[in-house]
């Protein structure tokens, strides 16, 4: 059973707002960052790889954020629109701030990490009186993610994208992403994460981005069900704790517990699986698929994105997700 409902008369499918930034990923892959050369750059962020796979599975998508002023702003803003992401409360900063950069090394499929520039980030700056109501308005689905709750305006701006879904009747998504770069302590993280996921109907995280959460209200065993059960006391109606290579398992208002199957893959990198497979998963939930459907379908996205240098441009179309998923059944693809 799937316990969302999203409204059919609004034009826009998904909007997410939060960090748009630029990928650099090390093209010199096996070997660490002090000996990497060569980078190849890609558009990056949680929510904006989200959004990008969203469109890329047929999606009506539109995104808000801030970019800089310079030639990585317009290269987002360009690769946003070439894939078909309304960037009209996409706005421009025009106080000198600077385009996020996120570096990647590769040291071997399983030991990746990434080296953030988050300094006076164009993304951070913005306001809540550059979120459009309009927008939000015409959606069924928003997508908010934790970065963006790191530090203000940007912080006062996701609460007003919040305000407006829940005026609006919009389904609010919450992928955790928490990067700990722009926080100034844990506490700090808990109490704004805390308070947004309060009003958010789906909640999706690492166990250990969930322990962060709890930082006030211990949970000594790092119960998954005790987790879930704290967020249906406000609006959640799916909550998903990710356990990395062994998978996820989805916790409902009901009292049920949700596992599907999960994929092989020839690893590449491990960045990019949590953002393709929130992708996949709201994408059959607004199916209107099963819970255990819409995790395969998820699941089966993060394999591809896994497989593939990149992230952004890695976010696979619909048919691909479902073939991949064919050949995985007939033995074509296999574990490395």
């Amino acid at each position: 059973m799937n316990p969302i409902l999203f409204s059919a008369e609004k034009p826009l499918d998904f909007v997410a707002i939060g960090r748009l930034c630029i990928d650099l990923n090390a093209n010199e892959i096996n070997r660490p960052m002090e000996e990497t050369m060569t980078f190849t750059k890609y558009v990056g962020g949680s929510p904006a790889n989200i959004a990008i796979g969203m469109s890329r599975l047929g999606r009506k998508t539109a995104f808000i954020g801030k970019i800089a002023d310079d030639q990585m702003g317009r290269f987002i803003s360009g690769y946003l629109e070439r894939n078909g992401i309304d960037t009209a409360s996409v706005v421009t900063d025009h106080t000198g701030a600077v385009t996020g950069l996120a570096f990647t090394e590769i040291k071997s499929p399983t030991d990746c990490s990434i080296l953030m520039y988050r300094d006076n980030a164009a993304d951070l700056k913005l306001t809540a009186g550059e979120v459009s109501e309009d927008v939000i308005d015409k959606a069924k689905l928003l997508l908010i993610s934790g970065t963006a709750l790191a530090a203000s305006p940007s912080r006062e701006a996701v609460f007003q994208a919040l305000a407006y879904a829940r005026k609006h009747g919009a389904v609010i998504a919450f992928d955790l992403d928490y990067r700990p770069y722009t926080w100034k302590s844990k506490e700090e993280t808990a109490v704004y994460y805390n308070l947004a996921a309060e009003k958010c109907d789906i909640i999706l995280g690492t166990r250990e981005e969930f322990d962060l959460m709890e930082a006030f209200d211990p949970n000594p065993g790092h119960d998954d069900r005790v987790t879930a059960s704290k967020w249906f006391d406000y609006s959640a109606r799916i909550v998903i704790i990710k356990h990395g290579k062994e998978g996820s398992i989805a916790y409902t208002r009901d009292g049920a517990s949700h596992r599907a199957r999960s994929f092989p893959a020839k690893v590449v990198k491990t960045f990019g699986a949590g953002d393709s497979y929130a992708a996949g998963f709201l994408h059959g939930v607004m199916e209107g698929w099963t819970i255990e459907r819409s995790m395969e379908f998820g699941s089966a996205a993060a394999c591809i994105v896994i497989s593939s240098h990149s992230c952004s441009d890695a976010m696979p179309t619909a048919d691909q997700v479902i073939r991949y998923m064919e050949d995985c059944n007939s033995g074509k693809i296999t574990a490395t």
